[in-house]
């Protein structure tokens, strides 16, 4: 027979029993509510939102579970007085439909004015118009610009102000407005640090925009919030705040320690890699990320800003095929293309005002095999 411990009342005591209970507040200790406690005043805004939003809809969720509960309790079959008050022919009550429909109705209409003016509000493409409540932005204040590459499985940031590049890493000052221009490489990816503000898809050969403001110093975690393959969960970069004096500080050991970002360096980069450490590059060739956007950043491919632009005069047709080009090898092998019949495509178009302009427009042709003039 099993024996249990007893109190002096008789009572069974179970000294683990409590310590079960705080069990699932020991799982909680190690979150981390990023999310409802921001450093950048458009996370705070977003923080409200969803704050707000949650407070209206408990408006209607409480009072449904607590009436459930207490219809539960007061009509059970034991309560002799609910007996007595049944009425089974009762069908209506104009006061309990004006409270039905007029409760939920007033919610969804304050749910959607909230919406409407969040949506604009918050827009990422708006730039900011203050620095957090209270402050607006100073007039003629210039706003940080970072361009963004998502690459796999690691990012890449360049500061065309500064004239550097970083991978992995993304300071930033304090209190100063920052414009990110987000694209990608390869497959669709999210930019995201919840401690600033809300994710941005980068998509290759699209360009989206972020503007945000970080109001606190301090280390933050940015990381892909989209799938991308299998060097996913490492793809992450720390976000740093920092003050002006800092920043100019950082700027100026990045250009003192690394080298150049040229474009047979970004080829390489670009393969894929997992859990990429820092690096740092002093100097950017010049029109790298643009090439990046553009998707022609090899030497014999015709840019999309170039194609879309001939389409949108009206197309040149043939006579204005200039330069027909292949893949070189090294770009077929790093493409995984080895083994597959060479294709012919394109590279420049020549035009009526400079005939050899196509070559000088896109100024990377190689493997060239000129058709017509």
């Amino acid at each position: 027979m099993l024996s249990r411990a007893h109190t002096s009342s008789g009572r069974p005591r179970f000294p683990g029993l409590r310590c079960l209970f705080l069990l699932p507040l020991a799982l909680l200790a190690g979150c981390n509510a990023v999310l409802l406690s921001p450093s950048g005043d458009v996370a705070v805004q977003q923080r409200n939102l969803i704050l707000i939003s949650t407070a209206l809809m408990l408006l209607i969720i409480v009072p449904v579970i607590v009436l459930t509960l207490l219809f539960a309790w007061r009509y059970r079959q034991s309560n002799a007085q609910a007996q007595a008050d049944y009425a089974p022919d009762w069908d209506h009550s104009t006061q309990l439909e004006l409270v039905i429909w007029a409760a939920p109705l007033i919610i969804i209409i304050a749910l959607g004015a909230l919406t409407w003016i969040s949506t604009h509000t918050l827009d990422p493409y708006r730039p900011l118009q203050r620095l957090e409540p209270g402050r607006a932005v100073p007039a003629g204040t210039q706003p940080l610009v970072v361009e963004v590459v998502a690459l796999d499985w690691k990012w890449l940031f360049f500061y065309p102000e500064q004239g550097i590049a970083v991978v992995n890493e993304l300071p930033a000052p304090v209190d100063r407005p920052i414009t990110f221009k987000i694209t990608a490489s390869s497959v669709m990816n999210s930019f995201f640090i919840p401690a600033l503000a809300g994710q941005i898809y980068a998509m290759p050969g699209m360009e989206t925009k972020l503007h945000a403001v970080i109001n606190r110093p301090g280390e933050y975690e940015g990381f892909s919030a989209n799938y991308s393959g299998a060097g996913f969960s490492g793809m992450r970069f720390r976000f740093h705040g920092m003050s002006s004096g800092d920043f100019d500080r950082w700027v100026q050991s990045a250009k003192s320690g690394g080298g150049e970002l040229g474009r047979e360096d970004y080829l390489r980069l670009e393969k894929p890699s997992e859990r990429e450490p820092v690096k740092r590059y002093a100097s950017v060739a010049p029109g790298l990320y643009d090439a990046i956007l553009n998707r022609c950043v090899e030497a014999n491919r015709m840019c999309m800003k170039d194609m879309m632009a001939i389409d949108a005069g009206g197309g040149l047709g043939g006579p204005g095929t200039y330069n027909v080009a292949s893949l070189d090898t090294a770009t077929r092998a790093r493409l995984g293309l080895e083994g597959l019949r060479p294709r012919n495509y394109v590279g420049a178009m020549c035009t009526t005002a400079d005939a050899s302009g196509a070559l000088d427009l896109a100024g990377r042709a190689t493997d060239a095999l000129p058709l017509r003039r």
